[in-house]
């Protein structure tokens, strides 16, 4: 299973990008948990809320995932972070057999 970190800048956009990948079945589940974020950007400290989405998705959909994001992503440089995650086998089924 592929767990996949992606942030957004609002709400609106995280259930956006969470509902398309959901009807374009490349991904099983979504869940959008609010976060506070601080990094580094065109030379600028920046301070801002996100949403993050974590999403879960087999190994086979992860590179259509990415790539549908980057199309919905209002970010100029969208975080999406793949992390491959084992998981107990009833859940795996399940990931696997959502189309």
């Amino acid at each position: 299973m592929i767990l996949l970190y992606i942030a957004s800048a609002s709400k609106k956009e995280a259930e956006k990008i969470s509902n398309t990948l959901l009807d374009e079945k490349l991904i099983s589940c979504a869940n959008i948990i609010e976060s506070k974020s601080i990094y580094n950007w065109k030379g600028k400290r920046e301070n801002s809320k996100e949403f993050i989405i974590f999403a879960k998705t087999s190994e086979k959909k992860a590179r259509a995932v990415e790539n549908q994001v980057k199309k919905i992503s209002s970010y100029e440089i969208p975080c999406i972070i793949q992390v491959s995650a084992r998981v107990n086998k009833e859940y795996l089924s399940w990931i696997n057999g959502e189309r």
